[in-house]
Formats: structure tokens, C-alpha cells, sequence
């Protein structure tokens, strides 16, 4: 499948579902201070996404949880592991989001999802690698989702 590749905010994007690059959820939420799309989301959906993706425990890396949208206009927001304990991003990590968030989709009957760059903020992976990594992995699958991969401009 191809993905399309937008620039612009993944919250004013017109889909079923978004994904937030997530932690592992070692520390608690209401401990951390988000960042990137996390505080993005908070600012506007409120906490209940996070007082949800809480109550799952830790995350494996690369593993996917879906929670409701909270005051977004989205059907559900799936909350992807996508760094490890040391607030690293790694190619492992950004295959098995991207792999598991889109699994988790098709298993809920969503038709659309659009996905940051996973691991290119608090990662602190290259953001072009991260991207290259998300086409590769997305072109493997064989759905009819329609993806969209936004690159938001700093």
C-alpha cells in the first residue's frame, strides 16, 4: 500500500483515527510533561485519552493501545510505544509502532488513520530515516486503510 505523505497538524487532519507516539508507560502520565504530539493532544482532547492509555500498565515496545479521542473529532487515538526507557527511538521501535498501530486499526473497522513521524521528537531519531522507515514498513502491508503521514513543520 502506498501512504500518503502531508504536511500540516495531525489533529486537523480528516480521519478515523490518529496515532500518538508514545512511551512505554513506565512513568506515569500524569507525571510526565508532554511533549510534541502527546502535549499537542492533551491541550485539546483533555486527559481523558491519557487517564485511559494509563490504566493498560507498560507498554511492550512497539506495541499499540487504543483509548477514545477525548474532545477530538476522531473515533480513537491509538498510543504507540514508539521509544524505549532511555527516551530513544530505533528502527525496531518505528517498524513495530507503525505495524501494531495499523493492526490495531483494521482490527477496530477503521477506515483512515494518520500517523506522526514516530521517533523524530523525543526519540531523537533522524527525521528523514524515521520517515523512510515508516514508508518501508507501510509499503509491506496490504490494507485498505487510507494512511496518511503528516510531517509537521517546526
Amino acid at each position: 500500500m502506498k501512504a500518503e505523505v502531508v504536511q500540516g497538524d495531525l489533529l486537523d487532519q480528516t480521519v478515523d483515527v490518529i496515532v500518538n507516539a508514545w512511551n512505554r508507560n513506565i512513568i506515569p502520565w500524569w507525571l510526565l510533561l508532554p511533549q510534541g504530539v502527546s502535549r499537542a493532544i492533551k491541550r485539546r482532547a483533555g486527559l481523558q485519552p491519557f487517564r485511559e492509555v494509563g490504566k493498560h500498565g507498560p507498554i511492550p515496545l512497539g506495541e499499540a493501545v487504543l483509548t477514545s479521542a477525548g474532545k477530538l473529532p476522531f473515533q480513537g487515538i491509538i498510543h504507540v510505544a514508539g521509544i524505549n526507557g532511555f527516551w530513544r527511538a530505533s528502527e525496531y521501535s518505528i517498524r513495530h509502532s507503525v505495524r501494531n498501530a495499523m493492526s490495531l486499526a483494521e482490527q477496530h473497522g477503521y477506515n483512515s488513520i494518520a500517523f506522526p513521524i514516530i521517533g523524530s521528537g523525543s526519540g531523537n531519531f533522524s527525521r528523514p530515516k524515521a520517515l523512510e522507515i515508516m514508508l518501508d514498513e507501510l509499503s509491506q502491508l496490504h490494507t485498505e486503510l487510507h494512511v496518511i503521514v503528516v510531517q509537521f513543520n517546526r
